[in-house]
């Protein structure tokens, strides 16, 4: 079987997190309640509906729930024309496609949102496919997504390997049975990122591919 490269997007390949930190603060706000930003920017990773009851809890009423996230994807896309790849997002996958690894996205982002990300990476010639929220469901830290992304491929979970930011990311991989990579562009420490099953983590995408010879990612690994 082949092997995958999977990664996530949203403070992994793009730096979005705090743009999303922003915007569900701000949609929190909206609807009265004043959610710290950085118990937000712990929980950007999970979906939509997870992270709004995984911030205001199994108490909330959940009759507000489609609007505060409906309220985050209107202030989080009006930054879609100018969200910013994060250092080497292109570069990195243009390498592994070379060196023989399926890339594969997976992210909890869909419709719009998904083809703004996907602009701002500017690889779509190397991405062979996505798996979205919308195509599984239960989000990270599931393993649906991991284990979609591998299926769209044909690739093995033994062979692949899965990059993502947060601590969710971490544990979806390790729960669909890939090698887990984390980068640190995401604001999530170090420490964080092992303890949830990382076995290598890098600063970003440039500091990864600068580091590929001797990562989880190393050609002909």
């Amino acid at each position: 079987m082949k092997r995958a490269a999977v990664f996530d997007v949203d403070g992994t390949l793009v730096d979005t997190n705090h743009l999303h930190v922003t915007a569900w603060w701000e949609a929190f706000r909206q609807a009265g309640h004043d959610v710290p930003m950085h118990a937000v920017h712990r929980a950007v990773g999970l979906g939509s509906d997870d992270l709004v009851a995984h911030l205001l809890g199994d108490g909330r009423d959940t009759g507000e729930d489609d609007t505060i996230s409906a309220a985050h994807k209107t202030l989080y896309g009006t930054y879609f024309e100018r969200l910013p790849a994060l250092p080497g997002a292109a570069d990195l996958l243009r390498r592994l496609d070379r060196d023989g690894w399926a890339v594969v996205l997976a992210t909890s982002a869909g419709g719009a949102e998904l083809g703004a990300l996907r602009r701002a990476i500017g690889a779509d010639d190397v991405i062979r496919a996505t798996a979205s929220a919308d195509d599984v469901d239960d989000g990270k830290p599931a393993p649906d997504p991991v284990e979609h992304a591998l299926e769209l491929v044909g690739a093995s979970a033994e062979r692949s390997v899965f990059v993502g930011d947060t601590v969710w990311d971490m544990r979806a991989g390790t729960r669909a049975g890939v090698l887990c990579v984390g980068v640190l562009c995401g604001g999530i420490p170090r420490a964080d990122l092992e303890k949830a099953g990382a076995s290598a983590v890098y600063r970003d995408p440039a500091h990864l591919l600068a580091s590929l010879s001797g990562s989880p990612l190393a050609p002909g690994g």
